[in-house]
């Protein structure tokens, strides 16, 4: 299985990204994608995470802001982040989970003014 995400960059307080990751090579019909984030000297986080039913979870931090989406069709998975804060500022992380789990490389995201 292989990850390839894009959509970093920089923007300012307020602001908006959209991040994307599409997988190829998975085998399974059922798998959870999503999105974690990792500042230096701090542990990985959960940002948000979709089922391929559909269901989504958001870490407390992004709820209201972030919007997670899936296309099963293309196995790929999507992140809206609005009303980006300096908070967000990290290196953000596609993940895969189905009978293993599986990280793309991570994405630069600045939010500064």
């Amino acid at each position: 299985v292989q990850l390839q995400a894009s959509g970093g960059g920089s923007v300012q307080p307020g602001g908006s990204l959209r991040l994307s990751c599409a997988a190829s090579g998975i085998r399974s019909r059922a798998y959870d994608m999503g999105w974690y984030r990792q500042v230096p000297g701090k542990q990985r986080e959960l940002v948000a995470i979709i089922t391929t039913r559909g269901s989504t979870n958001y870490a407390d931090s992004v709820k209201g802001r972030f919007t997670i989406s899936g296309d099963n069709a293309k196995n790929t998975v999507y992140l809206q982040m609005n009303s980006l804060e300096p908070e967000d500022t990290a290196v953000y992380y596609c993940n895969l989970r189905a009978i293993g789990t599986y990280w793309g490389q991570g994405t630069q995201v600045t939010v500064s003014s």
